[in-house]
């Protein structure tokens, strides 16, 4: 069929759409529920074209290959005015996909059985322009005309709340394997008591003052039973958690929740950014209290010293697949505020060099270096020792790039993995020789509370 664009009026609601959208193959949602100078834009797509599933990550393989060979033939025009992405591929990538350009220890394995990456090639994407409020269908070329009719139909009907997920081959195993409970959330437990975390931060401040690393991240896996459908928690999580960088894939028996306030790569009219996030105080919900503690976070030199050290990392990362001398830090621990935490954040720029693609700087900076540590492989290394299970897509990223090479991707924090009854969420922090370990636990903890809170709340019609 002939490319289409027809805008959509009124506006629709992405929750009461995505809700429409339940039973369609492969649904992705990439979602600036936070609508800020970085949370413009929101995509939903669904039923692609292709799909490409890698189960395990092998050292050597090209993941892209594929998918980027495919992509290479759809027409390059991009229509002005529209959002960015007009179709093109998109996915998800989980953490351990990571061991295809480093010979990294294979965790053990994690119960939910996520594969290393789900891409698909989605020829329409229903697409919202926040600062304009408006909302459009778009079709490409390589859409089917009776998947665009079936389009135009689900935006037509009511919306209801859905009813169970269907789970198959629950991997109930993981009840006894969690054995920590949580204190204050009977429901939800722990791979580590509070004890054992205090001594694993303790484990990595010995490694970095052995000088086998500067900063590891750590995380503590959150496991919590569940019989809601993952649309209504995450619908649910875009309002206890607000985020510029949120997503919702579901495929198959399983589905990904993200309120991440990370993006990772960015890539626009030749120039890649990155903004990692490294430096954290709980909100209280009283000004003059947060307002402190956002002055406390700036002139923290264990904080600043956490996010510097990442920042050098993603420079060198960029520097792999950027012109020289382009490599710039235009902003350097920046404070910005979510729904309960404020962060330090920063932003790495760079000029791609002409005969790369995003898929290069994937490669180059994958999974990203706020989530790991420095030096990269070595913290991987120690991460998985620690934490002793594969974190799935925790840590990994969504994404989208269109066919003209117009990009984009979130680091998969604050980030809810639901199968066979259960839901997966880590939470953790970067480590370094400052670190006191009793903070360290507390952090992890502040910030699980958008998504503990979002377990809280009753169903909602």
């Amino acid at each position: 069929m002939s490319q289409l664009v027809q805008e959509l009026d009124p506006v629709p609601s992405i929750p009461e759409l995505l809700v429409r959208f339940r039973d369609e193959a492969q649904v992705l949602l990439l979602d600036s529920s936070r609508q800020d100078e970085r949370g413009r834009y929101s995509y939903l797509m669904a039923n692609p074209v292709r799909s490409f599933v890698i189960e395990t990550p092998e050292y050597g393989q090209n993941p892209f290959a594929d998918i980027a060979a495919k992509l290479a033939n759809w027409t390059t025009d991009a229509i002005a005015g529209l959002p960015p992405f007009q179709g093109g591929a998109a996915g998800m990538l989980s953490y351990e996909l990571g061991q295809c350009w480093e010979r990294l220890p294979h965790a053990p394995h994690n119960e939910l059985d996520i594969p290393a990456a789900v891409m698909g090639l989605y020829a329409w994407v229903i697409a919202w322009d926040h600062h304009q409020n408006r909302a459009w269908l778009i079709a490409r070329e390589q859409a089917n005309h009776s998947d665009v009719q079936h389009v135009l139909e689900l935006l037509k009907e009511d919306s209801a709340t859905p009813g169970p997920f269907e789970f198959n081959n629950s991997p109930r195993a993981m009840a006894q394997q969690q054995p920590y409970a949580v204190p204050g959330y009977p429901q939800v437990t722990s791979n580590f008591s509070r004890d054992s975390y205090l001594q694993s931060v303790q484990r990595v401040i010995d490694y970095i003052v052995a000088g086998d690393i500067f900063q590891a991240n750590l995380s503590q896996r959150l496991v919590a039973p569940t019989d809601e459908h993952p649309i209504s928690l995450y619908n649910r999580l875009r309002q206890t958690n607000p985020a510029p960088f949120a997503g919702y894939l579901q495929y198959d028996d399983w589905a990904v929740l993200s309120s991440s306030p990370e993006r990772f790569l960015q890539l626009s009219e030749g120039i890649v950014q990155t903004r990692p996030i490294k430096g954290t105080r709980q909100r209280r919900g009283e000004p003059l209290i947060d307002l402190m503690r956002r002055d406390e976070l700036r002139e923290s030199r264990k904080d600043r010293a956490e996010n510097v050290m990442i920042v050098d990392l993603l420079r060198n990362d960029l520097s792999r697949v950027c012109r020289p001398g382009t490599v710039q830090v235009p902003e350097l621990c920046t404070i910005e505020t979510f729904e309960t935490v404020s962060h330090l954040v920063s932003e790495v720029t760079g000029e791609l060099e002409p005969d790369r693609q995003f898929w290069d700087v994937l490669a180059a900076a994958f999974p990203g270096g706020s989530i790991t540590g420095a030096p990269k492989v070595r913290a991987m290394e120690i991460i998985t020792e620690l934490e002793q299970v594969a974190r799935g897509p925790y840590c990994g990223s969504f994404f989208y790039c269109g066919p003209n090479g117009t990009a984009d991707s979130n680091i998969l924090i604050r980030t809810m993995t639901a199968r066979g009854g259960w839901l997966q969420f880590p939470v953790g922090g970067g480590i370094v020789a400052q670190s006191d370990p009793a903070q360290e636990y507390d952090e992890t903890m502040h910030k699980a509370q958008g998504m503990l809170r979002a377990l809280e709340r009753s169903p909602k019609p």
